[in-house]
């Protein structure tokens, strides 16, 4: 979706015994330097976390510590906006505490916003030092909550800036190609731009840790842009070499995050009939995107994949969507693992409370399936790295919420749903016994 969501996490990966490393106040901050930073490699002078291992690809399945990694979580876009002002820093609190409690594991946020209120970048190459600080709360908020993040780093839609900022800055100048916002993918004075930006934000230091963000295993990967599309060149061609070249761009700055495209999945021009059929309509195979071509390029670690079925099949009935579900997300799990040989992750999933006859149960249903497809990928050892809902929200953030947001403590349904998916893929990691002393208070 192109508003995103929140929710905080308990790491079940071993990382909550870290957490009192970190600590800052609402109320204030404090240095969080410590003895167990040390100089990164090919610098003398920028530390980085011995003591936290990295998430690490091994062929079609991400591994931490030796063990396979299974992803049970979520969205909140508006970490960052909300760290930015002292009055709103709770909710990013609050919403780590209700992840925690469900024993989520990954957070997906937002790293960029271009222009406007309380940007990052207020114009091309200059930032605004209170909203990155706001960034690195996050950042230490995660750490502490055991909970690692992806981080989106651009926008295909509107919100927060997104590549119109960018083709608009270009305009402004006087050195755009065009007014197209698909501009953003070729001209080569708002690629220079976004380059600018992607070394700003990798070579942050953390002015609470002291750590560069480019050497900390909290983040687990970037991602470069959410649900790209070019739909001036339905051939895949200016997209795939826009990939290519900052994914390329990304890696020669930082080799030790992973990295994906954040693209929704749609199949494209080169992609077999048989898998064209799988997407919702035909119109979708002329949005500029390629699935497999996208995520075979050999600096993206692992493929991502969104689903709408309430945006994209808009007459279907609950059931014809389920079975959409099965076919969807199963179709690019096998994806991972004949074609690309990679890890694929559901990024973003939600349903609409908006559609006509909704009921609780109907999301809960189809939760359900998406986890149940997840866990039985994981169960074989296959490509699934699991699933991350769009999106959590905190109590009292109407402003924040789409159709598809959840307040946890407002829906004890999809809290029993989402911690026993922490449970089932805890217990495939730890064992059953040690999952649930691993996570006493969510397994119990």
């Amino acid at each position: 979706m192109a508003a995103c969501n929140s929710m905080f996490v308990y790491h079940i990966l071993g990382l909550a015994s870290l957490g009192a490393v970190f600590y800052f106040s609402l109320l204030g901050e404090v240095d969080l330097r410590f003895p167990g930073l040390v100089p990164s490699s090919g610098s003398s002078s920028q530390p980085h976390d011995a003591s936290l291992p990295f998430v690490e690809r091994r062929g079609a399945q991400l591994f931490l510590e030796g063990r396979p990694f299974y992803i049970n979580g979520w969205n909140s876009y508006w970490l960052m906006d909300q760290s930015v002002e002292p009055a709103s820093r709770h909710r990013v609190s609050r919403m780590f505490r209700a992840a925690v409690g469900m024993g989520l594991t990954v957070c997906r946020t937002w790293a960029f916003n271009d222009g406007g209120y309380n940007a990052l970048q207020v114009s091309p190459g200059h930032f605004d030092e209170r909203v990155f600080e706001a960034l690195d709360r996050v950042v230490v908020e995660a750490r502490q909550h055991g909970v690692r993040l992806i981080l989106s780093l651009a926008d295909n839609l509107e919100a927060f800036g997104g590549k119109t900022q960018y083709v608009k800055w270009a305009w402004d100048e006087g050195v755009g190609l065009t007014s197209s916002n698909d501009s953003f993918f070729f001209d080569p004075a708002i690629r220079d731009y976004f380059k600018v930006y992607l070394k700003a934000l990798l070579t942050r230091t953390n002015h609470l840790t002291g750590v560069q963000y480019k050497d900390d295993p909290t983040i687990l990967a970037w991602e470069l842009m959410n649900e790209p599309r070019c739909i001036t060149d339905p051939s895949g061609n200016t997209l795939q070499r826009w990939i290519e070249e900052m994914a390329a761009y990304v890696k020669s700055i930082d080799r030790r995050h992973l990295l994906t495209v954040g693209t929704e999945g749609f199949y494209g021009p080169t992609s077999a009939p048989d898998k064209l059929s799988v997407n919702p309509g035909h119109w979708f195979n002329n949005y500029g995107l390629d699935f497999i071509r996208n995520s075979k390029i050999s600096d993206i670690d692992f493929a991502s994949v969104h689903l709408y079925p309430d945006n994209w099949l808009h007459s279907a009935n609950l059931e014809e969507k389920l079975r959409f579900v099965t076919q969807w997300v199963s179709s690019h799990f096998e994806d991972g693992d004949k074609e690309l040989h990679k890890p694929v992750l559901l990024t973003e999933f939600g349903l609409s409370h908006l559609v006509k006859g909704f009921d609780q149960s109907h999301r809960d249903a189809f939760y359900k399936a998406v986890y149940d497809i997840a866990h039985e990928s994981a169960k074989q050892g296959r490509a699934g790295a699991g699933a991350m809902v769009w999106q959590l929200a905190a109590e009292g953030m109407e402003e924040y919420q789409d159709a598809f947001a959840i307040v946890p403590s407002e829906r004890p349904s999809m809290q029993r749903l989402l911690r026993e998916q922490s449970c089932r893929l805890a217990a495939l990691r730890y064992g059953e016994a040690e999952a649930r002393r691993t996570l006493r208070a969510v397994c119990a």
